[in-house]
């Protein structure tokens, strides 16, 4: 999966960069604003993304979800702050991660995105340990 990552912190980007290698994945940029972000995802059209919340510019990481939504960019956030996601969207891996949860999420999103309209097939209540649903899941 080509992958890019949105996160304002270069030794986390690294950090993720190198686990998402790992796993067999490709990340295809690292930005850390919004504007880079948007730049990266229209050049390169990823797979995925990880979104941190807060970026260089400030807390633009949830616009950039809605530019990554409106592409049709399958994404989820990486953050520190559960409470700052916003009820429309899928969910988060919450920072600091450990490496099991978030090889647990990526298996999660991989199999999501095999299939042709994958938000049918996201059930958060049935999320793995790594991947939080967002607090409207989370509260139904």
């Amino acid at each position: 999966m080509n992958i890019l990552i949105v996160e304002d912190e270069a030794l986390l980007a690294l950090e993720l960069q190198s686990e998402l290698e790992e796993a067999g994945h490709h990340v295809t940029g690292h930005a850390m604003s919004m504007g880079e972000a948007v730049a990266l995802a229209e050049a390169r059209r990823p797979d995925f993304a990880f979104v941190d919340i807060h970026l260089r510019d400030g807390p633009t990481g949830i616009e950039v979800g809605r530019i990554l939504a409106r592409d049709n960019i399958p994404f989820v956030f990486v953050t520190g702050n559960l409470k700052r996601i916003p009820e429309d969207f899928a969910g988060a891996i919450e920072k600091p991660y450990s490496q099991n949860g978030l090889h647990n999420a990526l298996a999660y999103i991989s199999a999501l995105l095999r299939h042709a309209d994958w938000r049918v097939h996201h059930d958060p209540g049935r999320a793995p340990p790594g991947l939080v649903p967002a607090p409207a899941c989370i509260r139904a």
